[in-house]
């Protein structure tokens, strides 16, 4: 995903991310700060610090570590699920910053890398060719582990689904016996009724 946010100085922003077990999740992002005097963001946020942090499913911190105002930063899942990424800044100065106001651009790749152009471009053709295969693979490890996970999720939910559609089956027959039973308790009370009075 690739998306951008406004954040106030030291707030911090999360973003919920799905992820399956033993998958690479690579972010990439880029810090702009408000100059009060152009009345615009800067390109970038020099001597701006942002404390990445991850959390698993289980609310185990895989990731915590300060960058700088243009970073990489990359985890590998170890739990399948909704994986917590946050970014914070570190500055303390409200009024260098205009009243602390930062736009943040992100990208987060799962089950991928960032591919360096710069890198692809330095290569020979073989190397470049080794390169992108060697990428394509990962992508398809991806969406194998992808599939495999959502093979996982559907089958829990159908589980689920089996099990309360089972609940709902058995309250319907206790329900009816139940019924069944007030109906016959009481054809006999007024049955009792009629004869204590000699009406039958």
């Amino acid at each position: 995903i690739a998306l951008y946010f406004h954040s106030a100085e030291r707030e911090e922003k999360c973003i919920i991310e799905d992820v399956p077990s033993d998958t690479l999740v690579t972010g990439n992002y880029k810090v702009q700060r408000w100059d009060i005097h152009k009345q615009g963001f800067l390109e970038s946020a020099p001597g701006l610090g942002m404390f990445v942090t991850v959390r698993t499913p289980s609310a185990e911190v895989i990731l915590s570590k300060l960058y700088g105002p243009e970073a990489t930063f990359s985890f590998t899942s170890y739990l399948s699920g909704e994986h917590i990424i946050c970014l914070q800044s570190n500055s303390t100065r409200l009024v260098a910053f205009g009243g602390s106001k930062l736009r943040i651009h992100l990208d987060i790749r799962v089950g991928e890398h960032f591919l360096d152009e710069t890198v692809i471009q330095a290569k020979d053709k073989v190397n470049e060719v080794n390169f992108r295969l060697e990428h394509l693979m990962e992508q398809i490890q991806h969406v194998s582990k992808e599939q495999n996970y959502e093979r996982e999720r559907e089958e829990k939910f159908r589980n689920i689904s089996e099990q309360t559609n089972s609940n709902i089956l058995w309250w319907a027959v206790a329900q009816t016996f139940i019924l069944i039973s007030i109906g016959i308790w009481q054809i006999k009370s007024l049955k009792d009724f009629f004869i204590a009075k000699k009406l039958v």
